[in-house]
């Protein structure tokens, strides 16, 4: 179940990343009460996930969901490169966060 919510933890900060882009420095009131929401939810269930998960892995793997995830984002909705260099470190990082999940207990 950890890992479910650590999932979530992570899709949540991909929501609140590309959401900063929407808030135009927090001057628009919807995107920016969606960005902060997702922001607190995104934090509380990455704190529920490391009760049970090691600290190192269950961090590095929030932010390696948030990075590709808001990469991948960027590149979709808002027309950002998406060059071979560009998508081999996202693949880099992928494997990463797989190697991390294989190796803990």
């Amino acid at each position: 179940m950890s890992w479910l919510i650590l999932l979530i933890a992570g899709l949540l900060e991909v929501v609140w990343a590309i959401g900063l882009k929407y808030t135009h420095g927090f001057s628009r009131l919807v995107p920016s009460l969606i960005t902060l929401t997702a922001m607190v939810a995104s934090v509380v269930l990455l704190s529920w996930a490391m009760k049970s998960l090691p600290v190192g892995t269950a961090y590095a793997i929030w932010t390696g969901i948030g990075a590709v995830g808001a990469a991948i984002a960027g590149m979709v909705l808002l027309g950002e490169s998406a060059s071979p260099a560009r998508l081999l470190s996202l693949g880099l990082i992928i494997a990463g966060i797989i190697g991390l999940k294989l190796s803990t207990h």
